[in-house]
């Protein structure tokens, strides 16, 4: 028996089934540098437009986890597409150096209280050993950038171009020096920034406390009566902090609403009328029996008789709370009076609707203590740094506010002042993100940058608030998602002004003098930060701790004080798009940046603080548009936690089934919500990637004679079945990728354009999936293997395979990078990178849109005639779809459609025979998608042909070779058979 095997042409490519990623990936890695592919792709790109995705500094500390992976890998997809959509995209990554991470770490292994300068040297090797190991992750990851020259916070030039940052914004107007309340964590010894602050639940006592009245005669008056019962009276409070008690400098009422005075046996008690009446209170007057009040159902009594547990009241007078005004009110442990002032900021949400002021611990508390005209140093602040009270401070001094808590409380119960108590009150409270402590709001002097009213500098103040400048800046940015842009904006319209000032060493200094006495700034200070930017250029910001003031300021230095404050590290990374974009990266830069890409917490932190700074340096966004990720939960939804045992680390992942498998997960994932991994999950993007991979096999393996010089064909001359292939290989292209090259916010964008890469993730794996291995390359393989090398036939579905592979590589490599440079150097060779081309271009055959119409009705029918098949097989009648044949009658409209196709059906049905019948067979079915079509298959009773396995009533007609059929004969030694359609 002949060897027909030897006849066939069949696949053939070194690209493996296997991807062994995890071994070839680093391997690839290597000779890509060695190539200096980035150097490459950036001279294949210079003259084109630009986008700029500006890098978002990672905190140079510890090893990188699984949000670092997807935000970098992320950003790699952006940068490759807009590569390949035709602009000169460079990838400058960035890293945040300074703060107080680091400096922990350095007091870990050396311990605390070390010279400054020792701190700063440590502080500076550690963040570069932090730097290198978190770069050799991300570039694993696949990420191609410009790593032999990152950006670091702590760069010579970008520390003083940061100080000149700060020049500009002072020399705007909108940086003051005052006391406020900031966030304070007494583990830092610092104040924080609003992105610092976490909230998490904490259980504290909650107490109701009374401040005896002062002014009796005033009260009565305030309530409309003519003097008071002859008894002890209170405006009693609610708080959840005990420990601002000694600080208590007023009590606060909402204007608006309506106040009681209630006569108890605990005496004459002012509380809010909501709290002093039953909850189904209707206007009707107390009942009083002999003795006195009659006490109604416990279901009908007040807040306040139930939780102070009183048996007589009456309400003797009410009114609003703007008549209290001024009223003074004894302190319930100190000899000092507390007025009343009022506050719009007063709820009835909780408590009893009047507020104790503690001005130095509270913001609302500090801003109408202000309002009312307390100065500065009239304002206690008995709270030290470490968290405990001043020695000075009566009975609490030296203690730790949170052990004084159960003395306060028990100091009020001996003074007959506290009228309720829970101790386990759990309640949302603020906590430092790195020590997970409780943070208080402090007041303390500190720098800011206002966000409204500023005092100014020399006569000069802003034209607008820079409230109102920011707010007009999130109008112009565009959202990836659309939601960003509400919560940015809420957080913009509700924040504070910033607090700039740090009381730490290793950072950017705020390299001020100021007068000893006035406390003014130095008149020359903006010459003077220069000169300090010009030093810290040379020697680091080290140079400023080690100047003496007589080296800038001569015998003026006698009368000022170097300022020790360190910048918010925010303000490092907020000015990037000045000490980068426009400084040690400005050749390859642009400002404003195309593209912010951070997690959904950034909008309290690097998005809002870029903005802050860009808005005061220019007026404008740092950015055009802002792209927000999520964060990861496991399988079951659970926050990752190491506690939890649930952590999957990147490393792991890329070392057991390669980045490729990682990036494709990411790019698969909705990353605007939370993103969900776990073993079983990724064991499902293997999958995905190995049919990927499959399909590139195949396109690869069946273009290894093909030449595309030498075989080319015009598009319109290809088998119709090639030209449609072609068709949905275009339509896929065209709803992922805008073919207008470097066109910014082009007319029709792809989903690529739209950042939707879940989207081009289940369009790419359906195409590979359904549209080629599913289909097309299912019929083509019959072609591809017994056709004649050089036929027309043949060379026809190569050229549709070579344009296909052309298309489908440069679609695969922004999120499969690894795969689809080796595809690529398997089809062009190893010369170039994929990501030095464009996204292809070929054009459409003339026909594209009735190849559409047709061969959409085509794939439905086979899709009937195939689970008819199905039906068959599973019977036992058949063994494989070529032992059978399809009978199909149509009397309408898709007769003619069916006619045209002549033989090359049974190709598209891979069956043996296919033919359109004059009647309507008895056993037909009617085709689900096109209902004026019958189908009828049957086993085929003829003989199998060795070579082409189509079981075919011509086989043995040639004598020579009694196991081939006519076809078989015709492409071995004759003309070969005709194909036109399929």
């Amino acid at each position: 028996m002949a060897d027909y095997k030897k006849t066939l042409n069949l696949p053939d490519t070194k690209f493996p089934m296997r991807g062994d990623l995890s071994k070839r990936e680093p391997l690839m890695l290597k000779n890509w540098q060695e190539r200096g592919f980035y150097q490459r792709i950036r001279s294949a790109r210079r003259g084109a437009p630009r986008f700029i995705l500006h890098d978002g500094p990672p905190y140079a500390n510890g090893d990188i986890h699984l949000g670092h992976a997807l935000n970098k890998i992320l950003k790699d997809i952006i940068v490759k597409l807009k590569t390949l959509s035709g602009f000169d995209a460079p990838y400058v990554p960035g890293w945040d150096c300074h703060g107080m991470p680091i400096e922990m770490q350095i007091e870990k292994e050396h311990g605390k209280n070390l010279p400054a300068r020792e701190t700063q040297r440590l502080c500076r090797a550690y963040a570069t050993e932090q730097v290198l190991r978190q770069k050799q992750d991300f570039i694993r990851l696949g990420v191609l950038g410009d790593w032999d020259r990152p950006y670091l916070t702590m760069a010579y030039q970008s520390e003083a171009d940061e100080i000149r940052a700060l020049a500009v914004v002072l020399k705007k107007g909108y940086v003051f020096r005052g006391l406020k309340p900031v966030n304070w964590c007494f583990d830092c010894g610092s104040a924080l920034a609003e992105a610092e602050v976490e909230y998490e639940d904490r259980k504290d006592v909650a107490i109701d406390v009374g401040f005896p009245f002062a002014e009796p005669e005033k009260v009565a008056k305030a309530f409309g009566l003519s003097r008071l019962p002859d008894k002890p009276g209170c405006a009693v409070i609610w708080t959840t902090t005990p420990w601002t008690l000694p600080s208590n400098q007023a009590l606060n009422v909402h204007p608006e609403f309506e106040y009681s005075l209630v006569n108890t046996e605990r005496g004459l008690l002012i509380v809010a009328s909501k709290f002093a009446l039953p909850e189904e209170y209707e206007r009707q007057p107390v009942a009083m029996g002999e003795t006195g009040p009659i006490i109604p159902p416990p279901n009908q009594l007040p807040q306040l008789a139930r939780k102070y547990g009183l048996q007589q009241w009456a309400i003797i007078g009410s009114c609003l709370g703007r008549d209290l005004e001024l009223i003074k009110f004894r302190h319930p442990f100190y000899d000092r009076l507390s007025p009343v002032y009022l506050g719009e900021y007063v709820t009835l949400d909780t408590g009893t609707g009047i507020v104790h002021s503690a001005p130095a611990y509270g913001v609302e508390d500090f801003n109408s203590c202000r309002r009312y005209g307390m100065k500065d140093e009239e304002i206690l602040t008995p709270v030290m740094g470490d968290g405990k009270f001043a020695a000075s401070l009566p009975l609490f001094g030296g203690e730790m506010i949170w052990k004084a808590n159960p003395k306060i409380v028990k100091t009020l119960e001996e003074r007959g002042m506290l009228f309720a108590q829970d101790r386990n009150h759990v309640h949302s409270y603020m906590h430092c993100w790195r020590h997970k402590t409780p943070v208080i709001l402090r007041a303390t002097t500190q720098w800011f940058a206002g966000m409204d009213e500023v005092p100014g500098f020399n006569g000069a103040k802003p034209k607008e608030t820079l409230r109102t400048t920011a707010l007009r800046g999130i109008e112009a940015t565009q959202f990836y998602p659309a939601w960003g842009k509400a919560r940015l904006y809420g957080m913009i319209a509700n924040r504070p002004d910033w607090t700039l000032s740090r009381q730490r060493q290793w950072g950017v200094p705020m390299p001020f003098f100021i007068h000893k006495e006035t406390g003014e700034l130095h008149p020359r200070v903006l010459e003077l930060l220069e000169q300090v930017a010009t030093r810290v250029e040379q020697g680091g910001v080290e140079a400023w701790q080690s100047l003496i003031a007589e080296e800038l300021l001569g015998t003026d230095a006698a009368h000022y004080e170097k300022v020790k404050d360190t910048l918010d590290v925010w303000f490092d990374s907020g000015s990037t798009h000045f000490t980068v974009l426009r400084g040690s990266h400005k050749a390859e830069s642009e400002f404003p940046a195309d593209l912010y890409l951070e997690g959904s917490d950034q909008h309290r932190a690097w998005f809002n603080l870029s903005l802050l700074v860009s808005c005061m340096t220019d007026g404008v966004p740092p950015y055009r548009a802002l792209l927000t990720h999520g964060f990861f939960v496991d399988g079951e939804g659970r926050k990752m936690s190491k506690s939890k045992g649930n952590v999957v680390a990147p490393q792991n992942i890329m070392d057991t089934l390669g980045a490729d498998i990682l990036r494709l997960w990411v790019a698969s994932s909705d990353y605007s919500g939370e993103l969900t991994i776990s073993s079983e999950i990724l064991k499902r993007v293997v999958e995905s990637y190995r049919r990927i991979r499959n399909t590139l096999r195949f396109l690869l393996a069946n273009l290894a004679d093909f030449d595309f010089a030498r075989d080319v064909l015009p598009v319109d001359e290809w088998l119709e079945i090639d030209r449609y292939a072609w068709v949905t290989t275009c339509d896929l292209q065209a709803s992922l990728a805008s073919p207008n090259l470097g066109v910014k916010n082009p007319a029709a964008p792809g989903h690529y354009d739209n950042y939707e890469f879940h989207l081009v993730a289940q369009k790419l794996q359906t195409f590979c999936s359904e549209d080629l291995g599913g289909f097309y390359l299912d019929i083509l393989k019959d072609r591809l293997y017994t056709a004649p090398a050089n036929s027309r036939a043949r060379r026809s579905a190569q050229n549709a395979l070579y344009h296909v592979t052309q298309s489908l590589t440069r679609l695969l490599a922004p999120i499969l990078s690894f795969t689809a440079q080796e595809v690529w150097e398997e089809l062009v060779g190893g010369g170039t990178s994929v990501f030095e081309q464009s996204w292809y271009e070929f054009r459409l055959p003339r026909d594209a849109g009735p190849l559409r119409e047709r061969w959409t009705k085509l794939r439905g029918l086979r899709s009937d005639v195939l689970k008819q098949l199905e039906t068959l097989r599973v019977g036992g009648s058949i063994g494989s779809s070529l032992a059978g044949e399809v009978e199909l009658y149509a009397n309408g409209e898709n007769r003619e459609l069916l006619r045209s196709f002549g033989d090359d059906l049974r190709f598209v049905f891979i069956t043996s025979q296919a033919r359109l019948v004059e009647k309507q067979p008895a056993d037909a079915v009617t085709a689900a998608s096109l209902p004026d079509v019958r189908i009828r298959v049957v086993a085929s009773r003829h003989t199998k042909c060795e070579r082409c396995w189509h079981y075919r009533a011509d086989v043995g007609s040639n004598a020579e070779h009694p196991a081939l059929c006519g076809r078989c004969n015709s492409n071995l030694f004759g003309p070969g058979e005709p194909r036109d359609h399929a």
